[in-house]
Protein backbone atom coordinates (compact mmCIF):
# COMPACT_ATOMS: atom_id res chain seq x y z
CA UNK A 1 0.00 0.00 0.00
CA UNK A 2 2.74 2.00 1.23
CA UNK A 3 4.66 1.83 -2.31
CA UNK A 4 1.32 2.70 -4.46
CA UNK A 5 0.73 5.85 -2.46
CA UNK A 6 4.67 6.67 -2.80
CA UNK A 7 4.29 5.84 -6.76
CA UNK A 8 0.83 8.01 -6.98
CA UNK A 9 2.79 10.85 -5.40
CA UNK A 10 5.64 10.59 -8.39
CA UNK A 11 3.09 10.24 -10.88
CA UNK A 12 1.53 13.72 -9.26
CA UNK A 13 4.54 15.53 -9.64
CA UNK A 14 5.33 14.43 -13.18
CA UNK A 15 2.12 14.91 -14.06
CA UNK A 16 2.18 18.81 -12.50
CA UNK A 17 5.80 19.43 -13.60
CA UNK A 18 4.48 18.71 -17.13
CA UNK A 19 1.99 21.00 -16.79
CA UNK A 20 3.92 23.83 -15.56
CA UNK A 21 6.43 22.88 -18.71
CA UNK A 22 3.86 23.14 -20.76
CA UNK A 23 2.50 26.47 -19.46
CA UNK A 24 5.75 28.07 -20.17
CA UNK A 25 6.10 26.91 -23.85
CA UNK A 26 2.97 28.01 -24.32
CA UNK A 27 3.40 31.02 -23.14
CA UNK A 28 6.42 31.55 -24.50
CA UNK A 29 5.04 31.00 -28.12
CA UNK A 30 2.96 33.43 -27.25
CA UNK A 31 5.48 35.77 -26.41
CA UNK A 32 7.04 35.27 -29.76
CA UNK A 33 5.35 37.96 -31.28
CA UNK A 34 7.68 40.55 -33.38
CA UNK A 35 5.79 43.88 -33.64
CA UNK A 36 9.25 46.23 -34.94
CA UNK A 37 7.83 46.46 -38.55
CA UNK A 38 10.43 46.91 -41.20
CA UNK A 39 12.60 49.69 -41.11
CA UNK A 40 15.33 48.22 -42.30
CA UNK A 41 13.97 46.86 -45.49
CA UNK A 42 11.78 49.90 -46.17
CA UNK A 43 15.16 51.88 -46.23
CA UNK A 44 16.58 49.79 -49.36
CA UNK A 45 12.86 50.08 -51.04
CA UNK A 46 11.07 47.11 -50.29
CA UNK A 47 7.73 46.89 -49.02
CA UNK A 48 6.87 44.37 -47.08
CA UNK A 49 2.95 43.64 -45.68
CA UNK A 50 0.73 40.82 -45.73
CA UNK A 51 -1.61 38.99 -48.19
CA UNK A 52 -5.21 39.67 -46.25
CA UNK A 53 -6.06 35.59 -47.38
CA UNK A 54 -3.43 34.66 -44.53
CA UNK A 55 -6.32 35.97 -42.31
CA UNK A 56 -9.30 34.59 -44.18
CA UNK A 57 -10.90 33.09 -41.41
CA UNK A 58 -11.07 36.97 -39.95
CA UNK A 59 -12.51 39.88 -41.51
CA UNK A 60 -10.44 42.11 -43.79
CA UNK A 61 -11.02 44.74 -40.89
CA UNK A 62 -9.39 42.92 -38.42
CA UNK A 63 -6.58 41.85 -41.21
CA UNK A 64 -5.87 45.54 -41.36
CA UNK A 65 -5.47 45.65 -37.66
CA UNK A 66 -3.26 42.54 -37.24
CA UNK A 67 -1.02 43.75 -40.03
CA UNK A 68 -0.75 47.12 -38.08
CA UNK A 69 -0.03 45.44 -34.83
CA UNK A 70 3.52 43.83 -35.93
CA UNK A 71 4.76 47.36 -37.26
CA UNK A 72 3.64 46.72 -40.91
CA UNK A 73 2.13 49.76 -43.10
CA UNK A 74 1.18 47.80 -46.11
CA UNK A 75 -1.58 44.98 -46.78
CA UNK A 76 -2.72 43.22 -50.21
CA UNK A 77 -6.94 42.93 -50.20
CA UNK A 78 -8.67 39.85 -52.63
CA UNK A 79 -11.76 39.87 -53.35
CA UNK A 80 -14.31 37.56 -51.33
CA UNK A 81 -13.10 38.26 -47.59
CA UNK A 82 -15.89 39.44 -45.39
CA UNK A 83 -15.74 42.87 -44.75
CA UNK A 84 -16.53 43.88 -40.79
CA UNK A 85 -18.32 42.55 -38.25
CA UNK A 86 -19.99 46.07 -38.86
CA UNK A 87 -20.85 45.42 -42.32
CA UNK A 88 -23.17 41.84 -42.16
CA UNK A 89 -22.51 39.63 -44.57
CA UNK A 90 -20.91 42.48 -47.24
CA UNK A 91 -17.76 40.88 -49.15
CA UNK A 92 -14.70 43.12 -49.45
CA UNK A 93 -14.26 43.41 -53.51
CA UNK A 94 -14.38 45.60 -56.64
CA UNK A 95 -18.06 45.88 -56.18
CA UNK A 96 -18.34 47.87 -53.11
CA UNK A 97 -19.92 50.95 -52.67
CA UNK A 98 -18.64 54.68 -52.52
CA UNK A 99 -19.62 54.82 -49.22
CA UNK A 100 -18.31 51.41 -48.18
CA UNK A 101 -15.23 52.65 -50.22
CA UNK A 102 -14.67 55.46 -48.19
CA UNK A 103 -15.55 52.82 -44.92
CA UNK A 104 -12.49 51.30 -46.31
CA UNK A 105 -9.93 54.09 -46.66
CA UNK A 106 -11.21 55.12 -43.00
CA UNK A 107 -9.82 52.35 -41.49
CA UNK A 108 -6.87 52.26 -43.14
CA UNK A 109 -5.48 55.61 -42.73
CA UNK A 110 -6.95 55.16 -38.91
CA UNK A 111 -4.76 52.18 -38.89
CA UNK A 112 -1.56 53.78 -41.21
CA UNK A 113 -1.80 50.79 -43.12
CA UNK A 114 -2.03 51.06 -47.22
CA UNK A 115 -3.99 49.16 -49.16
CA UNK A 116 -1.24 48.87 -51.86
CA UNK A 117 -2.45 45.75 -54.48
CA UNK A 118 -5.73 43.71 -55.16
CA UNK A 119 -5.72 40.11 -56.62
CA UNK A 120 -6.01 37.81 -57.30
CA UNK A 121 -8.83 38.64 -59.25
CA UNK A 122 -9.97 38.25 -63.01
CA UNK A 123 -8.97 40.14 -65.79
CA UNK A 124 -10.73 38.68 -68.60
CA UNK A 125 -11.01 39.51 -72.39
CA UNK A 126 -13.96 41.88 -71.92
CA UNK A 127 -13.08 45.50 -71.68
CA UNK A 128 -16.31 46.11 -69.43
CA UNK A 129 -15.51 43.70 -66.60
CA UNK A 130 -12.00 44.61 -66.81
CA UNK A 131 -12.41 48.72 -66.45
CA UNK A 132 -14.83 48.05 -63.31
CA UNK A 133 -11.50 46.38 -61.35
CA UNK A 134 -9.31 48.99 -62.76
CA UNK A 135 -11.91 52.00 -61.48
CA UNK A 136 -12.21 50.23 -58.42
CA UNK A 137 -8.06 49.97 -57.89
CA UNK A 138 -8.15 53.73 -59.47
CA UNK A 139 -10.75 55.15 -56.35
CA UNK A 140 -8.49 53.04 -53.70
CA UNK A 141 -5.60 54.34 -54.93
CA UNK A 142 -4.42 50.52 -55.57
CA UNK A 143 -0.87 50.29 -57.11
CA UNK A 144 -1.05 46.83 -58.59
CA UNK A 145 -3.85 44.28 -59.30
CA UNK A 146 -2.75 40.53 -58.86
CA UNK A 147 -4.36 38.45 -61.64
CA UNK A 148 -4.09 35.64 -63.62
CA UNK A 149 -5.81 36.99 -66.89
CA UNK A 150 -6.10 34.55 -69.88
CA UNK A 151 -3.32 35.04 -72.72
CA UNK A 152 -5.89 36.69 -74.89
CA UNK A 153 -6.70 39.58 -72.56
CA UNK A 154 -3.27 40.63 -71.75
CA UNK A 155 -2.65 42.93 -74.70
CA UNK A 156 -6.59 44.71 -73.84
CA UNK A 157 -4.69 44.40 -69.89
CA UNK A 158 -2.01 46.60 -71.06
CA UNK A 159 -3.66 48.64 -72.39
CA UNK A 160 -5.58 49.88 -69.50
CA UNK A 161 -2.77 49.34 -67.42
CA UNK A 162 -0.83 52.24 -69.28
CA UNK A 163 -4.45 54.28 -69.22
CA UNK A 164 -5.02 53.73 -65.76
CA UNK A 165 -1.07 54.05 -64.25
CA UNK A 166 -2.01 50.75 -62.50
CA UNK A 167 0.56 48.33 -62.75
CA UNK A 168 -0.75 44.21 -63.17
CA UNK A 169 1.27 41.51 -61.78
CA UNK A 170 1.01 37.61 -62.77
CA UNK A 171 0.04 35.54 -60.52
CA UNK A 172 1.50 31.81 -60.37
CA UNK A 173 -0.73 28.68 -58.58
CA UNK A 174 0.65 25.47 -58.69
CA UNK A 175 1.05 23.30 -61.35
CA UNK A 176 -1.26 22.60 -63.29
CA UNK A 177 -2.61 26.52 -63.55
CA UNK A 178 -1.97 28.69 -66.35
CA UNK A 179 1.12 30.34 -64.98
CA UNK A 180 2.60 27.11 -62.80
CA UNK A 181 5.66 27.53 -65.25
CA UNK A 182 7.69 31.12 -65.23
CA UNK A 183 8.23 30.30 -68.92
CA UNK A 184 4.72 31.52 -69.45
CA UNK A 185 4.70 34.85 -68.10
CA UNK A 186 7.69 35.60 -70.10
CA UNK A 187 5.68 34.71 -73.13
CA UNK A 188 2.58 35.92 -73.00
CA UNK A 189 4.70 39.30 -71.94
CA UNK A 190 7.24 39.51 -74.38
CA UNK A 191 5.65 41.70 -76.39
CA UNK A 192 3.92 43.99 -73.90
CA UNK A 193 4.83 47.01 -71.57
CA UNK A 194 6.83 46.61 -68.05
CA UNK A 195 3.51 47.44 -66.94
CA UNK A 196 2.57 43.71 -66.49
CA UNK A 197 4.66 41.68 -64.74
CA UNK A 198 4.87 38.68 -62.28
CA UNK A 199 3.22 38.59 -58.72
CA UNK A 200 6.28 35.76 -57.94
CA UNK A 201 4.92 33.27 -55.45
CA UNK A 202 7.81 31.33 -54.28
CA UNK A 203 5.62 28.72 -52.47
CA UNK A 204 3.49 27.82 -55.57
CA UNK A 205 6.95 27.08 -57.88
CA UNK A 206 8.32 25.30 -54.54
CA UNK A 207 5.04 22.75 -55.10
CA UNK A 208 5.41 22.91 -58.84
CA UNK A 209 9.00 21.82 -58.59
CA UNK A 210 10.50 24.73 -59.28
CA UNK A 211 13.31 27.11 -58.07
CA UNK A 212 12.64 30.03 -56.44
CA UNK A 213 15.94 31.16 -57.51
CA UNK A 214 15.70 30.03 -60.82
CA UNK A 215 12.00 31.47 -61.40
CA UNK A 216 13.05 34.77 -60.05
CA UNK A 217 17.03 34.92 -61.86
CA UNK A 218 14.88 34.31 -65.86
CA UNK A 219 11.73 36.60 -64.57
CA UNK A 220 14.41 39.49 -63.53
CA UNK A 221 12.79 43.00 -64.21
CA UNK A 222 9.20 41.54 -65.11
CA UNK A 223 8.93 41.08 -61.24
CA UNK A 224 6.73 43.84 -60.18
CA UNK A 225 5.70 41.78 -56.80
CA UNK A 226 5.90 38.83 -54.21
CA UNK A 227 3.87 36.17 -52.70
CA UNK A 228 6.63 35.37 -50.55
CA UNK A 229 6.84 32.15 -49.18
CA UNK A 230 9.26 29.69 -47.62
CA UNK A 231 7.85 25.78 -47.04
CA UNK A 232 8.62 23.20 -45.31
CA UNK A 233 8.92 20.26 -48.62
CA UNK A 234 9.81 20.72 -52.28
CA UNK A 235 7.90 19.36 -54.47
CA UNK A 236 5.03 18.92 -52.62
CA UNK A 237 1.76 20.33 -53.51
CA UNK A 238 0.50 19.66 -49.58
CA UNK A 239 3.69 21.36 -48.17
CA UNK A 240 3.02 24.41 -45.89
CA UNK A 241 4.19 27.71 -44.92
CA UNK A 242 6.90 28.10 -42.26
CA UNK A 243 8.99 30.92 -40.97
CA UNK A 244 11.04 32.37 -43.74
CA UNK A 245 14.68 31.05 -43.35
CA UNK A 246 13.99 28.04 -42.17
CA UNK A 247 12.36 25.92 -45.10
CA UNK A 248 13.88 25.21 -48.01
CA UNK A 249 13.49 28.17 -50.19
CA UNK A 250 16.60 29.22 -50.05
CA UNK A 251 15.34 32.93 -48.73
CA UNK A 252 19.17 33.88 -48.15
CA UNK A 253 19.76 33.67 -51.56
CA UNK A 254 16.83 34.79 -52.71
CA UNK A 255 16.51 38.18 -51.02
CA UNK A 256 20.63 38.24 -51.55
CA UNK A 257 20.10 38.37 -55.27
CA UNK A 258 17.39 40.84 -55.43
CA UNK A 259 19.03 43.34 -53.43
CA UNK A 260 22.05 42.99 -55.12
CA UNK A 261 19.48 43.63 -58.41
CA UNK A 262 18.09 46.80 -57.12
CA UNK A 263 14.99 45.50 -56.75
CA UNK A 264 12.42 47.70 -55.38
CA UNK A 265 8.53 46.80 -54.75
CA UNK A 266 6.49 44.78 -52.57
CA UNK A 267 6.50 41.33 -50.85
CA UNK A 268 2.77 40.39 -49.18
CA UNK A 269 3.13 37.70 -46.90
CA UNK A 270 1.04 35.26 -47.97
CA UNK A 271 1.28 32.94 -44.89
CA UNK A 272 -1.04 29.46 -45.62
CA UNK A 273 -1.08 27.49 -42.24
CA UNK A 274 -1.55 27.58 -38.38
CA UNK A 275 -4.88 29.59 -40.11
CA UNK A 276 -6.30 30.55 -36.50
CA UNK A 277 -2.92 31.85 -34.65
CA UNK A 278 -0.62 32.53 -37.46
CA UNK A 279 0.46 35.89 -36.59
CA UNK A 280 3.52 35.24 -33.78
CA UNK A 281 5.09 32.88 -37.14
CA UNK A 282 3.93 35.76 -39.45
CA UNK A 283 5.68 38.83 -37.39
CA UNK A 284 8.82 36.40 -37.26
CA UNK A 285 8.84 36.25 -40.85
CA UNK A 286 8.80 40.28 -40.71
CA UNK A 287 11.92 40.04 -38.05
CA UNK A 288 13.84 37.34 -40.42
CA UNK A 289 13.16 39.08 -43.59
CA UNK A 290 14.35 42.87 -41.74
CA UNK A 291 16.86 41.53 -40.31
CA UNK A 292 18.56 40.11 -43.88
CA UNK A 293 17.93 43.67 -45.00
CA UNK A 294 20.33 44.77 -42.42
CA UNK A 295 23.15 42.80 -43.11
CA UNK A 296 22.81 43.33 -46.56
CA UNK A 297 22.64 47.43 -46.74
CA UNK A 298 25.42 47.19 -44.19
CA UNK A 299 27.55 45.86 -46.48
CA UNK A 300 27.72 48.25 -49.14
Amino acid sequence: MQNILVFSFFVSVLLLVSFILLGSKISHADGELYTGGAPNAEAIGWKIGCQAYSFNRFTFFESIDKVSSIGLHYIEAYPGQKLSNETGDVKFDHNLSPELQQKVKEKLASAKVKLINYGVVGLPNNEEECRKVFDFAKAMEIETIVSEPPANAISLVDKLSQEYGIKVAIHNHPKPSLYWDYNKVLEVTKDVSLNIGSCADTGHWMRSGIKPLEAIQALDKRIISFHLKDLNEFGNRDAHDVVWGTGLADMKAILTHLYEKGFKGVFSIEYEHNWENSLPEISQCVKYFDEVAKELSSKK
